[in-house]
């Protein structure tokens, strides 16, 4: 069976700082996933996502940024499933009650 990418928790925190030390300072990635077990794409994701939350690249979000966007998708999810619960809840309440709700809102 082929090994999942996603076959083991994530490495600590410590473990993927001193991956990325290790290839700063001359290491290849390629060279460290022969050593341990992490694969060369893994460290080269580490190493860039640092470079980006430290400033050095611009190709892609930060790890500040990106929670902030996934706390925002969630949010924003939220947000639409309420919206639909009220619209069910409001047009309901109309059937029960025989009137229908004023359109005051475009949302």
């Amino acid at each position: 069976m082929p090994k999942s990418s996603h076959s083991h928790a994530p490495y600590p925190l410590e473990y993927r700082r001193r991956m990325i030390d290790l290839v700063r300072a001359g290491k290849t990635p390629e060279a460290l996933s022969r050593e341990f077990e992490p694969s060369a794409q893994a460290i080269g994701n580490w190493v860039r996502q640092a470079d980006r939350d430290g400033g050095r690249r611009h190709d892609g979000l930060t790890s500040e940024e990106r929670e902030d966007l996934n706390r925002l998708r969630r949010e924003n999810r939220v947000l639409r499933e309420e919206r639909e619960i009220l619209k069910k809840a409001a047009a309901w309440f109309a059937q029960e009650t025989g009137s229908t709700p004023s359109r005051r809102s475009s949302s």
